[in-house]
C-alpha cells in the first residue's frame, strides 16, 4: 500500500495524472515534515487515550456512568490535544501564511509581510521556557513592533534537523518571494 505522506515530495507512482496536493496552491499546506519529537509526542498521547478509552468502556459497564462520562471527556479532550499537536507549524498557501499554534492561530496576507530574516538568538527549546541560542526564522509584519518566530531550529519539528530547519526557511521565503506583490514605491 503506497503511503504518500511518507515520500520526498508528496509524488507517488500510481497516479501521476491526478491534482496532487502540493500542486494544489490554494490548500493550506506544511511546507515541512512535521519532526520526530513532535511525532513521538503526539503517539505518546495517543496511546494514553486508547488506555482512557478501554477505562471508559470498563467503567460504563461496572455501571457508573457519571464515571463514564468523565473518563470519555478527558479521553477526548487528550485524543484532540493529540492531534492538535501535529497540525502546529506554520502553513502556507497562495492567500499567505498561518501560524497554527496550540490555542491560536494566525494568518497573514502575503502582502502584509515586510521581510523573512533567519535569524542567530535566544529561542525556546523544544517550546518550553528554557533558551538557548539557535536560529529563528522571523516575520516582519508591516506596522508590527517586534517580529514574530515562525520557525526555529530547536522545536519540535527541527531538533537536531539543521538541514530540514534551512530546507523549510528557504520554502517558506520562496512561497513570500512568489506570492507577495511588489510594494508601491
Amino acid at each position: 500500500m503506497p503511503l504518500p505522506f511518507l515520500t520526498a515530495d508528496g509524488v507517488t507512482d500510481a497516479d501521476e495524472d491526478e491534482v496532487l496536493a502540493h500542486a494544489d496552491h490554494e490548500r493550506w499546506r506544511r511546507p515541512y515534515r512535521p519532526g520526530p519529537w513532535r511525532v513521538a509526542l503526539a503517539a505518546l498521547l495517543l496511546l494514553l487515550s486508547a488506555f482512557m478509552l478501554l477505562a471508559t468502556m470498563i467503567v460504563a459497564f461496572a455501571g457508573g456512568w457519571g464515571g463514564a462520562l468523565a473518563c470519555l471527556v478527558a479521553a477526548l479532550a487528550v485524543l484532540g490535544s493529540a492531534l492538535q499537536m501535529l497540525r502546529v507549524g506554520v502553513w502556507v498557501n497562495r492567500t499567505g501564511l498561518r501560524r497554527v499554534g496550540f490555542f491560536r492561530t494566525r494568518t497573514t496576507a502575503w502582502n502584509e509581510i515586510g521581510e523573512l530574516r533567519t535569524v542567530q538568538q535566544p529561542v525556546r527549546w523544544l517550546g518550553l521556557p528554557r533558551t538557548v541560542q539557535g536560529q529563528a526564522l522571523t516575520m516582519s509584519g508591516r506596522g508590527e513592533a517586534e517580529p514574530p518566530v515562525l520557525l526555529t531550529d530547536h522545536s519540535a519539528d527541527f531538533l537536531s534537523r539543521g538541514e530540514a530547519f534551512d530546507r523549510a526557511a528557504d520554502l517558506v521565503g520562496a512561497w513570500a518571494e512568489e506570492y507577495r506583490s511588489p510594494v508601491p514605491a
